[in-house]
């Protein structure tokens, strides 16, 4: 799981927003299989796993800003984003390549590109768009995922389930390649 959250973040920085973001919306059916008694993806646990583990991302980065900025009072910021409406957007984005879930509370989700302007906008709604700023967003996925980690390591069906987990093999994955690095 590591290898993949590594490379969600390198596809960050070498700017391949689109790699990244469709990466970062899986994980949370990745998790949710690893910690389930039967190692399957759902909809439900997607929805559940979110919201406990991405969404409080947003409302702790926007605490640290204010603490660096010496503000005490925390404004009442919630991340508009829930698990039902990530979970549409996930569907929507990953089968039909579509930014549009009929069911959506947003007409849309949108990306402004970083760089492209010195406004970051990042959970703006803006004629009922969703506006997410990707990196942002990645890196809270990152973020809940190692927290994550560190709390299921160790623990079962995880442990159980993660023998099974993709992985890059060295030297191959016998009996079916040898010799040769392989993913399997």
């Amino acid at each position: 799981m590591l290898s993949i959250l590594d490379q969600i973040d390198r596809s960050l920085d070498s700017r391949l927003y689109y790699l990244a973001l469709f990466s970062a919306l899986t994980i949370p059916d990745i998790a949710g299989a690893l910690e389930a008694p039967d190692g399957q993806a759902t909809g439900e646990r997607y929805k559940v796993w979110y919201e406990k583990w991405i969404r409080p991302r947003f409302k702790e980065e926007v605490q640290r800003l204010l603490a660096a900025r010496a503000i005490s009072q925390t404004p009442g910021v919630e991340n508009p984003l829930t698990g039902d409406a990530c979970y549409r957007f996930r569907c929507s984005l990953l089968h039909q390549g579509s930014t549009q879930h009929p069911k959506s509370p947003y007409s849309r989700i949108i990306f402004i590109e970083p760089g492209a302007t010195t406004n970051v906008v990042h959970y703006g709604v803006l004629n009922g768009a969703l506006c997410i700023d990707v990196p942002r967003f990645c890196r809270e996925v990152l973020a809940g995922s190692r927290l994550w980690l560190r709390s299921v390591e160790g623990t079962e069906p995880y442990a159980t389930n993660n023998d099974r987990f993709v992985r890059r093999y060295d030297n191959g994955l016998p009996p079916y390649i040898v010799g040769v690095p392989v993913i399997g």
